[in-house]
Order: C-alpha cells, then structure tokens, then sequence
C-alpha cells in the first residue's frame, strides 16, 4: 500500500481514457493520484477529454478543470508532458508537433526507457476495426455505455441499501462481450504486432480500458487502463522497470501497485460496437 502523506517521484508516467466531460470520469480519484505522483515526463495516451460526449451534451464540472490546471502546473515546473490524441479527442491530432500550455501533441512517438528498452507508445483505436471503418456503431456503442453507467448507478445505491458490496454492471457487460467475440485478446496481438513491425521491445497504449502488462511473443504489452472504473496508470522507475498502479480499489490516497508482473484489472466495458467506452 502506498501511504496517503507519500510523494513518489517517477521517470516516466503515462495515463489515458481519462474522459473529462464524462459524467463518470473520477477526476477525484485523478486529482488524487496527481497530488501524490511526480514524474519526469507525463504521457496522456489518449481520451483525455471525452469529445464525443462533449458535442451530444456539454458537461464540465470544477472536476475537469481541477484536473486540466494540475497538469499544467507540473509542467510548469518542468515535467515534460506529451498528448497523444485518441478517437475520442481526435480533433487534437490536427495540431501535431504543437505545444500549448507546455504540453505537447503527438501522433505517436517511441520512449526509450531507462533501460535502454524501446516502447511504441500509441492510443490504439487505429486498431479497433469499428471504431476505423464503422462509426456509426461506435457512437451507438458509446451510447449503450452511457446506459450501462446509469444502471450501475441505481444498482450501486440499492445494494448498499441491503450492505451487499459494490457489483459493476458495465463490468460484467463487458465481460460478457469479451467471452463471445474475444475481443480484448485480438486487440492486444494485434497492437503487439504493431510494435514489432516498428522493431521495438514494447508498447504502451490505451482505448480498451484493460489495464494489464505482459508478453506476447517477445513484445512487453501494456495497457494503462482508464480513470472510469479502474483508475490505473503506468509508471517508469528510474532503473526502467514497469509499475501498474491502481489507485481506486483502497481509496484515496492508498493506491495498490504492481510492478513488472502481469495484472489483469477487473476491466470497465466494452460497447457492443466493439470500442471499450468511458463512462
């Protein structure tokens, strides 16, 4: 566990599918995180800020921008912050190559670790075949999610009516859809394969919201998982070992870490569409 009053001091941080503008987004839990984490550079990978729902229905509470400041406070105190766009922040990758605020946009790049160790750092989503080729069904699989959190959130109160424990619904949706189309799986080879094609040791994305690290046939996958339910990053030691930090399942301020060894979280949802959405 990590104490609540413990500052850790990172290489390398690297965080996606926050989705601010989301209803669901626990920007408490990243303010939390935030306060108790430094680090040389700050990777986002993606789905920072939840643009699809953004157009639908504008929602921005202090939460967003509480989140927005803190990260523009670390780098300017000199962290090295880069944003690599995802599908649902696209309209960022527009500006490649443009720094605003410190931060810095990026398509995607290649981080070389302490270690010497090469990683493909990407969003993902140019490797979901619905969310490329069939956007339509994207979107509705976004707005099935939506549902699916409005659910949780009536189950989640009468459950603790009747002190029975937290159960996700959009959880075990998703798992329902992984069992039938195997889908976390395929992205994950697919993604590797991605990386050894670029001739790297690695690669670290985001977009299904399936926080783990672990090899596929030579390549070290790793997932940062989301700020929706899992609330997870990835974090660099200075010495280029990996740390999967899940900083929800104790509460604020005691997150539980796990480092180098493959981690499965307990993942949040993926849509019928195939995109694993943020809430």
């Amino acid at each position: 566990m990590t104490e609540a009053a413990e500052t850790r001091h990172f290489r390398t941080l690297f965080i996606s599918d926050v989705h601010l503008g989301s209803k669901a987004a626990r920007t408490d839990f990243l303010l939390d995180f935030l306060r108790h984490h430094e680090a040389d550079t700050i990777y986002l990978v993606g789905d920072i800020v939840d643009g699809w729902r953004l157009k639908r229905n504008w929602y921005w509470p202090q939460g967003c921008n509480d989140v927005i400041q803190k990260l523009l406070r670390k780098g300017r105190k000199g962290a090295r912050i880069v944003y690599i766009p995802g599908n649902h922040d696209e309209f960022l990758r527009d500006f490649p190559g443009i720094h605003f605020g410190g931060i810095e946009v990026v398509e995607r790049t290649v981080h070389e670790a302490a270690d010497g160790k090469k990683y493909l750092v990407l969003h993902g989503d140019e490797f979901d075949v619905v969310v490329r080729n069939i956007r339509l069904l994207a979107y509705l699989g976004d707005w099935a999610y939506d549902a699916a959190i409005a659910i949780n959130v009536v189950l989640a109160a009468v459950r603790r009516r009747l002190n029975l424990p937290y159960w996700s619904f959009s959880a075990w949706a998703k798992l329902q859809v992984k069992q039938a189309v195997n889908f976390i799986g395929e992205f994950q080879k697919v993604v590797a394969e991605e990386a050894r094609r670029h001739q790297v040791d690695g690669v670290i994305c985001g977009h299904i919201h399936h926080a783990v690290m672990e090899d596929i046939e030579g390549i070290r996958y790793i997932n940062t998982g989301d700020w929706v339910e899992s609330c997870t990053a990835i974090a660099e030691h200075m010495d280029g070992t990996f740390e999967l930090i899940n900083w929800q399942r104790a509460g604020l301020g005691q997150g539980r870490s796990d480092a180098m060894e493959p981690v499965a979280i307990p993942p949040a949802m993926v849509s019928p569409a195939g995109d694993m959405q943020a809430a």
